[in-house]
């Protein structure tokens, strides 16, 4: 996986701030987070426990949900949404890092039956059905 995967995010007066999706081996699998969120005010993300092998679909996934939050109607004083639901109805959970003030984690869904890792890999099969064939 490439050290950071980057994306420009609009702000709608033509300027726009960089997005960067960085990621770290560590004992119990992958960790990706966000760094560009928290200049807008906005909680960066992170996501833990991956498999090597997820690592660039997870990293667009972050980047996506790192876009609709940073178009959503919230700000300093106002709680990010629980769920995001990207394209083809994928819905993820948000809730806020007991480990890192500032940092959402994203994470199944409330009701989700079966295991992160399963929901993790379905999640990229769902949104990017033509590369699991």
């Amino acid at each position: 996986m490439p050290a950071a995967y980057r994306r420009s995010m609009d702000e709608g007066n033509g300027a726009s701030a960089e997005l960067r999706i960085v990621g770290a081996e560590r004992p119990g699998g992958l960790e990706l987070r966000t760094s560009g969120l928290a200049a807008r005010g906005l909680p960066e993300l992170r996501v833990t426990a991956l498999p090597p092998y997820l690592g660039q679909g997870w990293a667009r996934v972050l980047a996506d949900v790192a876009r609709r939050l940073a178009g959503a109607p919230f700000g300093p004083g106002t709680a990010p949404p629980d769920e995001v639901v990207l394209d083809h109805g994928v819905a993820l959970g948000l809730v806020a890092d007991a480990d890192e003030p500032g940092v959402l984690a994203v994470r199944p869904p409330d009701g989700h039956e079966g295991s992160p890792e399963a929901w993790r890999r379905d999640v990229l099969v769902r949104l990017f059905p033509a590369a699991s064939v």
